[in-house]
């Protein structure tokens, strides 16, 4: 049966633990600090002290221009981690906010040493690690290559893929707290222009949008039409 907790089920996707490991996990992954929608978790300038895992909604991560222009660098997703390693810098280069009301675990320096101490473990958070490396080389290229409505279909497939991992889509549908803004925000074009493709996507009878569910009404053809390849997400690379 699949761990309730989601850091454990997203390091399971890329190698196996034993139950030692997870409950070693499971024991670290409390309290949870709960952050309200649209908060900084650790802002540009910042002092890292520990490392965040998301546990529950979606955080990005994000730089601020002069003129006040956010740029969306990555989503974190429930059982994310934000740079694991985050700890042995300095000043944050970036700033961390959620997107929705978030659970954030936060883990002392110490405790990410413990838990590197047991191999697997280890494994799968360099894997995960590795992976956020790969998923931003793949959104350079999404931004810099894609049309504006292959960006954003590649995206929800994106999302689709890393939920699926944790449990949390069911039949191509899940929850999707982002709003227009953030998804301007991520693919470098304006609001306007990222309603229109969300329309366009509709049309093609490609995605539907429920309140705040995103169903995928045909997995296959919008992974074809936006060029979806999940190879880059490396699911179950180190087992």
């Amino acid at each position: 049966m699949p761990s309730s907790n989601l850091f454990i089920r997203k390091l399971e996707a890329f190698h196996p633990l034993s139950n030692e490991e997870k409950e070693l996990l499971d024991r670290h992954s409390r309290p949870l600090r709960e952050v309200p929608p649209k908060q900084d978790i650790i802002r540009e300038g910042d002092k890292p002290a520990c490392v965040h895992v998301i546990i529950s909604g979606f955080a990005c991560r994000y730089k601020l221009i002069k003129e006040g222009r956010r740029q969306i660098m990555a989503y974190m997703l429930p059982g994310d981690t934000c740079d694991f390693n985050v700890f042995i810098l300095k000043r944050m280069d970036h700033g961390i906010a959620t997107l929705s009301r978030c659970q954030v675990l936060e883990l002392s320096p110490e405790t990410v040493l413990e838990m590197t101490e047991h191999p697997a473990i280890a494994r799968a958070l360099w894997w995960a690690n590795l992976v956020d490396e790969s998923t931003m080389r793949e959104w350079l290229v999404n931004i810099g290559q894609r049309p504006a409505e292959q960006r954003i279909g590649h995206l929800l497939c994106e999302i689709l893929t890393r939920l699926e991992i944790v449990g949390l889509a069911k039949e191509n549908t899940y929850t999707l707290p982002v709003t227009q803004t953030d998804l301007a925000d991520t693919l470098g074009m304006t609001v306007v222009h990222a309603n229109r493709m969300l329309t366009s996507l509709r049309i093609r009878d490609l995605i539907d949008i429920d309140a705040r569910n995103l169903i995928i009404k045909d997995a296959e053809r919008l992974k074809a039409f936006s060029g979806f390849n999940p190879n880059y997400l490396h699911l179950k690379g180190g087992s």
